[in-house]
């Protein structure tokens, strides 16, 4: 009798186990394909995998001054912020200090401190590049730090240029780099001899302007508010 009953716990227990085993099994079977199920989220921030060369200026967040990039490229062509694509380049946002960071949803005001400038070069072209900064407009009489990183994205992410350019007038114009790269998109000389792009862009006519549609000079000028009233884009 005592043999029987310990026949039947042995029993009862090994069917206990094999029934937890099964469970657990099951139960990792399914985080499993859980896990393989789960959509990673999409990265913030991603560099244009098209672009080969990335232009970036910065200055302090929400400072209002406007600081202005222009780049020229091997052909001659210059972006600005009347003039955003020009030949393979392109300049997302005419960043204007913090005028106009703020805006209304939903009844709520949201802002947005990040005064910064992207310029991309979606392609290569050999010969040399020239990267500049402009004072549009200078609202206090304090220095301005402004940041200029230059960066080769192909096969991997290069630092080819990185600088503090210190701006503290309106119509101050500074000469960030200059690089040469060749038809491979090596870069074979980087320098920071003067040169001016504002000048450039008054005189040169734009590429619309050559095909007899509005060219950007003839684009309604450019209005900030100032202590003192308004500043127009001469």
């Amino acid at each position: 009798m005592e043999q029987f009953s310990l026949y039947t716990r042995e029993g009862e227990f090994d069917a206990f186990t094999d029934l937890l085993f099964n469970a657990l099994l099951g139960f990792a079977f399914m985080f499993f394909i859980a896990f393989i199920l789960i959509k990673p989220e999409d990265a913030t921030g991603k560099i244009d995998t098209n672009a080969e060369f990335m232009v970036t200026v910065t200055w302090p967040d929400e400072h209002s001054d406007d600081i202005d990039t222009y780049v020229e490229d091997a052909a001659g062509n210059l972006v600005w912020y009347h003039h955003r694509e020009a030949g393979l380049m392109h300049l997302d946002r005419d960043d204007r200090g913090n005028y106009r960071d703020t805006i209304l949803v939903d009844g709520k005001s949201i802002s947005n401190p990040l005064n910064q400038e992207t310029v991309t070069v979606r392609g290569i072209i050999a010969g040399e590049y020239v990267v500049n900064i402009f004072h549009y407009l200078a609202t206090t009489p304090d220095v301005v730090p402004v940041t200029v990183k230059i960066e080769k994205l192909n096969p991997k992410v290069t630092v080819l240029f990185y600088d503090t350019i210190d701006l503290d007038h309106t119509g101050q114009e500074e000469t960030a780099a200059r690089f040469v790269i060749d038809e491979d998109g090596t870069v074979m000389d980087v320098n920071t001899r003067e040169k001016s792009l504002v000048q450039l862009s008054r005189k040169a006519p734009s590429r619309a302007s050559r095909s007899g549609e509005t060219s950007s000079d003839d684009l309604p000028q450019r209005v900030v508010p100032t202590p003192r009233g308004i500043v127009l884009d001469q």
